[in-house]
């Protein structure tokens, strides 16, 4: 049994950071599907190890610590926004 973890079963916090680590920003306005791939492709490119991109965020808190947490609300925001809309397609 692995313990690294699957993208479907992380939580929306989880899912936040590795949209933080990604090139992606709020200018960009990204639709649900580039978020989706943005952190599938982050995910993949930290191998599900969650401290790579935990550290990836507190690099970036240290040093923008003006920005950190607008953009983590965007981030927050944007993956809630992201999965949401899949659920209600779903159901």
């Amino acid at each position: 049994m692995s313990n690294t973890p699957t993208l479907t079963s992380l939580t929306t916090s989880d899912l936040a950071e590795i949209l933080f680590c990604c090139g992606l920003q709020e200018s960009d306005h990204p639709s649900s599907e580039q978020v989706r791939t943005a952190i599938g492709d982050r995910f993949g490119a930290c191998g599900g190890d969650r401290t790579a991109w935990v550290a990836v965020v507190a690099q970036e808190a240290g040093d923008h610590p003006e920005t950190y947490l607008q953009r983590m609300r965007w981030a927050l925001t944007t993956v809630s926004e992201a999965y949401h809309r899949d659920l209600v397609t779903a159901a």
